[in-house]
């Protein structure tokens, strides 16, 4: 079965119960250790990452999420971004990248499985169920990633033997860590690169 089947699969059977409960707000909702509870038993052999980054985005520091699935077929990844914030009351440095993180690690986990993380409208105070078109989200976007398939690994794994390019070089070129995490839309660029690439033997 393909990765893409599997995902599917997985997002079909998912069950997050909100099991969490805010007193202040009067609203339940699950948080990213409910999220993967739910999700162990489902895996199989999908491996799945999560990993954070700190980013500058304008003059405004976020905590990058990015939560990774793969297995022998290619790989899928989807990445969530929250801002922190530049105080937080009873809250050190640390605690507050700390509960970002967790934040944006949720809303990735979100985006890779489609759980749907809105407050019921019924839950909600009446002026919270009121558009606020001004407030600047904490989480402006997800970004979904499909990499190179295996076989697409294998051909510029075998190019780079061949060639002998430099293989830290041309992944700094490709932005990426590893040939794995090639992007699919990046291929035909990456073959070309190589393809051009002088190599290193005399």
């Amino acid at each position: 079965m393909e990765l893409r089947q599997k995902i599917t699969e997985i997002q079909q059977k998912l069950k997050a119960p909100k099991s969490q409960f805010n007193a202040f707000g009067k609203y339940s909702y699950r948080n990213c250790e409910d999220i993967l509870e739910a999700l162990k038993p489902l895996l199989g052999d999908v491996l799945m990452t999560i990993f954070d980054e700190i980013v500058l985005i304008g003059n405004r520091y976020y905590v990058r999420a990015t939560v990774t699935v793969s297995d022998e077929s290619g790989l899928f990844s989807v990445s969530a971004y929250a801002r922190e914030s530049e105080t937080k009351k009873g809250m050190d440095d640390s605690q507050i990248t700390g509960a970002t993180s967790s934040y944006a690690r949720k809303y990735a986990l979100n985006g890779m499985w489609l759980i749907d993380d809105t407050k019921d409208a019924d839950s909600q105070k009446p002026e919270e169920q009121k558009a606020k078109p001004n407030k600047e989200p904490d989480v402006p976007e997800f970004k979904t990633e499909e990499y190179i398939t295996l076989e697409q690994q294998t051909t510029i794994n075998g190019i780079i033997i061949d060639k002998d390019v430099d293989k830290d070089a041309f992944l700094k070129f490709m932005v990426a860590m590893s040939v794995p995490e090639i992007k699919l839309s990046d291929y035909d660029k990456a073959l070309t690169v190589l393809k051009q690439a002088k190599g290193r033997k005399k």
